[in-house]
């Protein structure tokens, strides 16, 4: 990797009281009160964001291009982030310095170098967070459900009084010395090449995007006051009908205190308004109540060992797998989500339900962990406590338990684009099937194919499995799993999964045998 190097204008050797801000998720000058400590009393204050080779550096050996822990999109929307950043430090008289190399090593020798007497980074300091986190860890059981979090949590106590959404200047940065301080790096200069712009997602990093979008979600009220979810349409593509304001959220270009006032100034302002959970400020409160239980629970990332999580006998499919994660799975909805997932590095949230519902416990059954993986390494917005949270719900292993409720993946995308457009934009080899076989290409006469210049089994595969069959055996399997879990309490041996995984197995072979037996007799 190699980055652009640049020399602060006529440095002056910081003899004064200075200061470190080091910028990680909170990149945004707007309630920041780590930056606004540090520049207090201060003579020279050095904004720093440490490059770390392990997220930065090209993974040969990943499935997509990008570093060995974040996709390429992300790794974008990052930079594109530092820039923007760097751009808004500018205009208070400051600039942002970017450092390379391990960071715990990097930081060290810049600390002792610049005699910095403050450093600051974004911690939970607000009584309220310190109230809470004291009551959470009394018994260590955080509250494990949304209801319970909500009652626990209370009015967060700044939601009335004013926040810092403006600064005017800041500390100049004083002497770097021979410390090695580079511009934001491109994505060449990572060692990347460049992708297509169809190949990148659409959604721009950066405070000022940030803000841009959220005033314009804001803007219509009567939106805002409606604002339910689940509902919305995931195949919407010219304007998301969601703020996609999460990579926003995740990489703290915008600050959830200022949106949520924002949100709270529109329902002063409107006559009636949705309530959480289903609401947007609802939104806000579940990935507060996703934080609280990830930092709760130990090994909160994985079934082994992780008291909250059902134990169940996950299929290990390699080849499934990888047909879901390349969008080769044979259903259209599901491949072109995942499509747009490689493209955008988003999808709307009931997209998100449908395939991991189609990995997990809807056809494929196989294990949430491996479809937390992908999802990690491709979304912009990937937060580590809320893909793991919305992976144990969608997999039914924890929070939501109503494993017969399943996300078709044929008739669930026809009832928001019955015509398929969706589908004809991500997947084009589908884009001349008529519309009545666009969600089951498969049942579509070899006329039809052969005119829609796509022929089933060639030109796009085949369906992995027969929904009607995969969706009845995962609810079997599940309806076992629990009920052994209910049996031992939670405390289920891999001996106990293996068992169980084992059953449905032989019910298959028996069945098989009973054919056979009567095509022997019929003949």
């Amino acid at each position: 990797m190699r980055f652009p190097v640049f020399s602060l204008p006529n440095p002056t050797m910081a003899s004064g009281s200075s200061s470190l801000m080091w910028f990680r998720k909170g990149l945004r000058i707007h309630d920041n009160p780590a930056l606004e400590y540090a520049a207090r009393g201060s003579d020279y204050l050095y904004p720093v964001f440490m490059i770390d080779p392990h997220y930065m550096e090209p993974d040969p050996n990943a499935f997509s291009s990008g570093s060995r822990r974040a996709g390429l999109n992300r790794i974008r929307f990052l930079l594109e982030s530092l820039v923007d950043l760097d751009l808004n430090l500018q205009k208070l008289g400051s600039r942002l310095l970017v450092l390379n190399g391990e960071p715990s090593e990097v930081l060290f020798r810049c600390l002792k170098e610049w005699n910095i007497k403050k450093l600051c980074f974004e911690f939970d300091t607000e009584p309220y967070y310190q109230a809470l986190d004291n009551k959470v860890k009394n018994g260590g059981r955080p509250p494990l459900s949304y209801q319970s979090f909500v009652k626990l949590a209370g009015e967060p106590s700044w939601a009335s009084s004013p926040i810092s959404t403006e600064l005017t200047s800041l500390p100049p940065v004083g002497s770097v010395g021979s410390c090695p301080i580079s511009e934001v790096p491109t994505i060449e200069n990572l060692g990347y090449e460049d992708t297509e712009e169809d190949d990148r997602t659409p959604f721009k990093g950066g405070e000022s995007e940030a803000l841009r979008r959220m005033r314009e979600s804001i803007a219509n009220k009567e939106w805002v006051a409606n604002f339910e979810k689940p509902k919305g349409d995931p195949s919407s593509l010219v304007k998301p009908a969601t703020t996609v304001l999460s990579p926003y959220l995740k990489f703290g270009c915008l600050s959830s205190r200022y949106f949520y006032q924002c949100i709270q100034e529109v329902q002063r302002n409107v006559k009636r308004h949705t309530s959480p959970p289903v609401s947007l400020l609802g939104q806000l409160l579940w990935r507060d109540f996703f934080y609280t239980v990830a930092f709760g629970t130990p090994n909160f990332d994985q079934m082994k060992e992780n008291r909250i999580c059902k134990q169940i006998p996950w299929k290990n499919d390699d080849e499934l797998l990888r047909a879901w994660r390349d969008a080769r799975t044979g259903f259209p909805w599901i491949d072109a989500i995942m499509i747009q997932l490689q493209k955008w590095g988003w999808m709307h949230h009931l997209a998100r339900h449908c395939v991991a519902c189609f990995l997990t416990r809807g056809d494929l059954f196989v294990h949430w962990e491996k479809g937390r993986d992908v999802f990690e390494r491709l979304l912009i917005d990937s937060d580590w406590s809320i893909n793991n949270a919305n992976w144990l719900w969608l997999s039914c292993s924890s929070f939501f338990y109503q494993y017969n409720r399943i996300y078709s993946p044929i008739s669930f995308g026809k009832k928001y684009d019955p015509n398929g457009n969706f589908i004809r934009h991500f997947l084009p080899i589908l884009k001349d099937m008529p519309k009545e076989y666009i969600y089951e290409p498969w049942t579509a006469p070899l006329s039809i194919q052969v005119k829609a210049k796509c022929i089933i089994g060639k030109d796009y595969p085949k369906p992995v499995v027969d929904h009607d069959l995969a969706s009845k055996e995962c609810k079997q399997i599940l309806y076992e799993a629990y009920q052994l879990n209910k049996r031992l309490n939670g405390k289920v041996s891999e001996e106990d999964l293996k068992s169980l995984g084992r059953k449905p197995e032989e019910d298959k072979k028996q069945e098989q045998k009973s054919k056979r037996l009567k095509q022997t007799l019929f003949s």
